[in-house]
């Protein structure tokens, strides 16, 4: 009788590890079963409110789920990512964050809900803005080493425009007065559009911003295209030249990516990073992505891993280094 109970709770404990073992298998194997909610941090109509509704079409399909977009704007896309990093992790709900999000907030506010690294799952990176460097029309420099000699010979005359302290274009700007030696005046705006009309205008004398921003005043004349500022020539632009070819080791690179909380299980986050990569890999969606001005990127989840930590290290220095603060 005794070999007869020994035997049973053998059976038993076979049993239940094997069950223990099998249910998440099982649970991943059937994801996803029901909808997935990907959050964007800023308000509708924006860029990465555009991005994400043309990865939520695509994803729909391949996923054979709905994958609706909520916007949670706010605390200069702090309330939305944290909404993401406090989801429980089992794929249901994503993100798609950016640059600013994740590696410069951090070193911006004096407190902060989450951390941009520890806190997510990066799965795939989405996109990198076309960032480009444009003076007004009556700075008489067509490159960048003639603005550096212009710069260099006012000091404390040039002004330069931002959407705001702390903002992309703030930074690249920092980085590259920091990069040269040269001093230049900081003129925050609230927001991207009145920096851009009023470098146009001549009310300042420099603007780092998006060229689906710029590239209209442009071919206007009314702004010059001097650079872009990611380490190699967009795709976008082939012709422009990098800030880096004239000013060795600058860069400053605006990306958006898609991410979930920490934690996720592998199996989903390589689904996901597959999809992602196919729908980025569409003609269709090249074409859509380059019309708004960004150019696609392919990515694994550890390379993303690797972009993410790269720049949280290098733009928060910068961030400090600089004193930049937002309450």
């Amino acid at each position: 009788m005794q070999m007869a109970f020994s035997f049973i709770r053998k059976v038993l404990s076979a049993l239940t590890l094997a069950a223990a073992a099998g249910l998440p298998a099982a649970a991943h194997a059937d994801w996803p079963d029901r909808p997935i909610t990907l959050i964007v941090p800023w308000a509708a109509g924006g860029s990465t409110d555009i991005l994400a509704r043309l990865l939520s079409e695509h994803l729909s399909v391949s996923l054979g789920q709905p994958v609706p977009v909520e916007n949670r704007s706010g605390a200069s896309g702090n309330i939305g990512s944290n909404a993401v990093a406090r989801a429980k992790p089992d794929g249901y709900t994503l993100l798609v964050g950016s640059m600013s999000t994740h590696t410069m907030n951090q070193a911006m506010f004096k407190t902060m809900p989450f951390d941009g690294v520890k806190d997510f799952t990066p799965i795939a990176e989405l996109a990198l803005v076309t960032n480009t460097m444009v003076v007004s029309a009556s700075v008489p420099a067509t490159t960048v080493a003639e603005f550096i000699a212009y710069a260099k010979a006012r000091p404390g005359q040039i002004a330069y425009a931002s959407a705001g302290a702390g903002s992309t274009n703030h930074l690249s700007a920092a980085l590259f007065e920091k990069s040269t030696g040269i001093s230049m005046t900081h003129v925050p705006y609230r927001g991207g559009a009145p920096a851009v009309l009023d470098t146009a205008a001549d009310r300042t004398q420099l603007l780092f911003s998006a060229g689906t921003q710029t590239l209209p005043h442009v071919q206007s004349g009314k702004l010059k295209l001097l650079a872009v500022t990611e380490s190699q020539r967009s795709k976008l632009l082939p012709d422009v030249p990098t800030v880096a070819e004239t000013v060795p080791g600058y860069e400053l690179a605006v990306w958006y990516g898609a991410f979930g909380p920490a934690g996720m299980p592998a199996e989903v986050v390589k689904r996901l990073s597959r999809e992602i990569n196919a729908i980025l890999a569409k003609p269709e969606v090249i074409k859509k992505m380059g019309d708004m001005g960004v150019e696609v990127r392919q990515s694994t989840p550890q390379s993303f891993a690797a972009t993410l930590q790269r720049d949280a290290d290098k733009y928060g220095k910068l961030v400090r280094e600089l004193g930049i603060t937002m309450e």
